[in-house]
């Protein structure tokens, strides 16, 4: 929910802090490191890595996609997963209260301990317009997944959702029940995987329309919060444009503002 480069963190915080897909990157690195794992050796199958880190097969690919972007382990298109360098210098940890994150809805509920849900309001496949090609890098008139969900924590609505995606970066968009799956655990699970690394993000104050008023169960006076994210993957494509209606009264943004001299 809000936004900046994620390296893999390393131990300072508490585990259960991190998204699952990336406390199971963690640990298969480490027992990688551990048995002395070589540059060349082959891991075992995603069937036997999910059973061993009692994790899903969506998580477990989720994992290694990380490591793969990070270097670590690489894929075959008919043999499996490969070790490629262990020895690298792995980047600093950074703590989470520090540093934002890019990070999903389903992603932030499951760190702060809530039960997040969803109401799909819509979910088509339309041409894209002008503007959402040249915010997204695709030709105008291309496929593009149009979500819009109602979101709540806890049975508590929350925030209005609309997103766009190129329909390319994942083809299982245009089938996936979004009243149940995770958006960013979909992409990360995609072939080849979509890691949503940076986003461009903006927030703005305004009143509500009629319609958010009735969906977000509010009255006129309450003000809404809306974000605008535009998320890149591992490549720096721009794979996400999302706009969030939030009540004012059940959001806050947070960010570090630094001085890089």
């Amino acid at each position: 929910m809000t936004v900046a480069r994620t390296p893999l963190p390393r131990g300072l915080f508490a585990d259960d802090a991190l998204p699952l897909y990336e406390r199971t990157a963690a640990q298969l690195l480490d027992d990688l490191r551990a048995t002395s794992a070589r540059a060349g050796d082959r891991l075992p199958s995603e069937r036997a890595l999910a059973t061993r880190y009692g994790v899903s097969r969506v998580t477990l690919r989720a994992a290694l996609a990380e490591l793969e972007a990070r270097g670590f382990v690489r894929p075959t298109s008919s043999r499996g997963w490969f070790v490629v360098e262990l020895d690298q210098t792995a980047e600093p940890p950074v703590a989470p209260a520090a540093t934002p994150q890019v990070q999903g809805f389903a992603d932030y509920a499951q760190v702060n301990g809530l039960t997040a849900s969803s109401r799909v309001l819509s979910a088509t496949v339309r041409p894209a317009t002008v503007p959402e090609s040249e915010h997204l890098r695709v030709a105008p008139g291309a496929d593009l997944f149009d979500l819009h969900r109602l979101r709540f924590l806890d049975d508590l609505v929350v925030v209005l959702e609309h997103n766009r995606l190129p329909l390319t970066v994942c083809p299982a968009l245009a089938d996936t029940d979004f009243n149940a799956a995770s958006l960013y655990a979909t992409l990360r699970a995609a072939d080849p995987p979509q890691l949503p690394r940076v986003a461009d993000y903006s927030v703005e104050a305004r009143h509500p329309t009629p319609r958010e008023m009735e969906l977000l169960e509010t009255g006129d006076t309450m003000p809404m919060l809306v974000a605008t994210q535009l998320t890149f993957n591992q490549e720096d494509r721009p794979i996400e444009l999302t706009v969030q209606v939030y009540r004012g009264d059940r959001y806050r943004f947070r960010a570090s503002i630094t001085n890089p001299s």
